[in-house]
């Protein structure tokens, strides 16, 4: 019975840290999403020549587009607002990012786990699926507006 009474308070104490860690994660990388996104944006002919290198079809909307997403995205993440639905096109750019210009991570998954984690998309993609699935939580302006910012139960 006694453990039954601190792992139900080691729960509640914990359950205290969800919106605080979600907090962090969104401004963090939100501002590392924005930051990035703005930096495609500013150096265009750069980025679409990267972009083409990959053989990415129309690079330089598509670097327009990746640019756009991260920078908006992570804004709207950061402050925790719409951050469900600017999760999702998030993940899909993190999910691209690897699929072209960290093909060998991603193939390494299962063999090399250590190279696919160590590779630039993942603690972007990481964050935008913790956001999706848990929501901002409870410091966020979706849950100060009323639009779920409850984090998981």
């Amino acid at each position: 019975m006694q453990v039954r009474l601190l792992l139900a308070k080691l729960d509640s104490v914990a359950a205290l840290l969800q919106s605080p860690l979600l907090l962090a994660i969104r401004l963090f990388w939100g501002w590392q999403f924005a930051q990035t996104g703005w930096g495609k944006l500013m150096n265009l002919d750069r980025t679409a020549g990267f972009f083409a290198s990959l053989d990415i079809p129309l690079p330089k909307l598509n670097a327009i587009l990746a640019g756009g997403t991260e920078c908006v995205g992570g804004i709207l993440l950061a402050l925790g607002l719409f951050a469900r639905p600017a999760a999702v096109p998030l993940i899909f750019t993190m999910l691209v990012a690897y699929g072209t210009a960290d093909r060998d991570a991603l193939q390494a998954i299962f063999t090399d786990p250590d190279q696919f984690a160590g590779a630039a998309p993942f603690l972007f993609l990481l964050a935008s699926l913790l956001v999706l699935a848990f929501g901002p939580g409870k410091l966020s302006l979706d849950a100060l507006l009323g639009r779920g910012g409850r984090a998981a139960k």
